[in-house]
């Protein structure tokens, strides 16, 4: 008798181990060379800072400084965004908001209440 029970023991174990391996096996990704290694994404590309091209481009503040104090009209904005370099021009006023991300190909016109220029900075 005792053998009998050990082999029902025995098959009721491995039942229970084959049902587990296979609810196991039927939530894990399957690579696409179908081994057993899991489907992962590959890791992302990491560029340090200042070394892509868009990052290397920035503003040049020293061509423009004599626009402090001037009057700001729309028409020489083309015209401080040429001679500055930059790829992109924000035009702030006394409160207006403004988002803190740094762009160095960025130039900022600060404005004063008269539409004064009253600073220029890059970022």
């Amino acid at each position: 008798m005792k053998p009998r029970i050990a082999l029902v023991k025995f098959a009721a174990v491995s039942a229970c181990a084959l049902l587990l391996t296979a609810c196991v096996s039927s939530q894990m990704p399957i690579s696409p060379a179908n081994d057993d290694v899991d489907a992962a994404p590959p890791p992302p590309t990491v560029v340090p800072n200042g070394s892509s091209g868009e990052q290397s481009a920035s503003c040049d503040l020293d061509a423009i400084q004599s626009a402090i104090g001037e009057p700001f009209d729309e028409a020489n904005v083309s015209q401080l965004q040429s001679d500055s370099g930059a790829r992109q021009v924000r035009v702030l006023r006394p409160g207006d908001m403004a988002t803190m991300d740094h762009r160095p190909d960025r130039l900022n016109i600060h404005l004063d209440d008269q539409d004064g220029i009253e600073a220029l900075r890059c970022g």
